[in-house]
């Protein structure tokens, strides 16, 4: 008898076959039993009537506890009444491990006790659907930059030196050394980029900030393309590109695990046939002072600030020409005005924010070393990387993409803690 897994199952429809999954929830009505199960790649309901598996089988069933492992026999019907499309007739089930007293019940549970059992919250329908989504954006983003001539090349986790600023480094010793987790594998992709030309990383960065906002995360996932010869508004270009691809393939592959989300998704489907808008932060700056913000020129956004300009948008929007003093010292300033730089970020509609911050880099060595002293920056950590200048400079771009951000708006998610598996906060590092 075939043995198959829940996301074929509607291969086998009038067939006898074999599942193997977990009891996700049970009921009784009589003689007739309904069991709903789980195995990582989809959920039935199996339905098992007392006269077709006699007193014993039947008997046994009602004592399965929740989240118990079983081997269940059955034959497949469709069932258009059922939200997973198919039924299963059971006619035999062996139990392969008990579960007893298993803590998270179908009622509601609060944030603080849900993430203390986060390696069991993982296993419910919205979780489940959400991880599905992140898993699918990942693949999308890959392959779209396979598509179009990018090389994956894996940056350094522990790095001598910042990236972004020396406030938010977690050190650790290296044999006597200082070394910092990376913030960023950016400026590894720039020494790439000039090697292979379109190149991108992907992998966790940290940031020890101490903010508890519903938007950051400790540790995070970062898709960080890099781009010789690509200067700004081609950067802008190739980011819109992407975003409306990766929208495409969740839209299409996706509609139940969106369904299961209960995500409005008539604001996303306009996403892939429409031009991203794109605003100056001088433009941003007098927009949001009209609006009522207390914010002045040089000041950089904060949450509120980001979702009244992406809701001023039906879609995401780029906010470029940022003050240089607000943004990192290896991007390159406006030819006709020193004190901006050519760089942008792209908020999200519906109140996410930001979701990829990018820049055309810094290719004059005199003004990179310039801005290096500026930020204090010790330029002996810095050396390679200004060798990229010395031989061969040319104009080059990139970005990164938060991964989680773009979950959170994808999904609908209130929080990015759903957004990752096991989210690292603040005041949490368990389990």
């Amino acid at each position: 008898m075939a043995k198959v897994l829940l996301k074929d199952i509607g291969q086998h429809v009038g067939q006898e076959v074999t599942i193997r999954g977990w009891l996700y929830n049970h009921r009784s009505s009589g003689k007739i039993q309904f069991l709903i199960i789980r195995d990582g790649t989809g959920f039935i309901q199996g339905v098992m009537v007392k006269n077709d598996v006699g007193e014993e089988v039947f008997s046994l069933a009602q004592g399965l506890t929740q989240e118990t492992s079983l081997e269940v026999t059955g034959h497949v019907k469709e069932d258009d009444r059922s939200p997973w499309g198919y039924e299963l007739a059971i006619s035999g089930f062996e139990i392969i491990a008990r579960a007893e007293d298993y803590p998270i019940s179908l009622k509601e549970h609060g944030v603080d006790f849900l993430l203390d059992h986060r390696h069991l919250w993982m296993r419910t329908p919205r979780q489940v659907a959400i991880m599905r989504v992140r898993d699918s954006i990942i693949r999308a983003i890959r392959q779209w930059l396979h598509d179009n001539g990018f090389c994956l090349i894996d940056a350094p986790i522990l790095t001598p030196a910042a990236c972004e600023g020396t406030t938010t480094l977690f050190e650790t010793d290296y044999f006597g050394e200082k070394a910092y987790l990376s913030q960023s594998g950016q400026l590894y992709m720039e020494a790439a980029a000039m090697a292979l030309g379109r190149v991108y990383c992907f992998g966790p960065t940290f940031r020890a900030e101490k903010s508890k906002t519903r938007r950051h995360l400790i540790e995070f996932w970062m898709m960080e393309p890099e781009m010789a010869f690509v200067e700004h508004d081609e950067n802008m270009d190739i980011q819109e590109e992407l975003v409306k691809y990766v929208i495409s393939q969740i839209l299409e592959h996706h509609k139940q695990d969106l369904a299961a989300l209960e995500r409005d998704v008539s604001r996303l489907e306009k996403i892939p046939n429409m031009k991203f808008a794109r605003i100056t932060y001088d433009e941003a700056i007098d927009f949001l002072r009209e609006k009522g913000h207390d914010i002045k020129w040089g000041d950089d956004f904060g949450a509120p600030d980001e979702t009244a300009l992406a809701s001023h948008h039906e879609g995401p929007v780029f906010v470029e020409g940022f003050p240089a003093h607000i943004k990192a010292f290896y991007m390159k300033p406006h030819a006709d005005r020193p004190d901006i730089v050519l760089a942008a970020d792209l908020l999200a509609p519906e109140g996410y924010g930001e979701i990829i911050g990018g820049s055309q880099r810094l290719d004059d060595l005199d003004l990179l070393l310039k801005r290096i002293k500026e930020h204090k920056l010790p330029q002996q950590a810095f050396e390679w990387y200004l060798d990229l200048r010395r031989y061969g400079s040319v104009p080059h771009s990139g970005f990164g993409i938060g991964l989680e951000r773009l979950v959170a708006w994808i999904c609908g998610l209130d929080h990015l803690r759903e957004a990752i598996p096991f989210p690292r906060l603040l005041n949490r590092i368990y389990p």
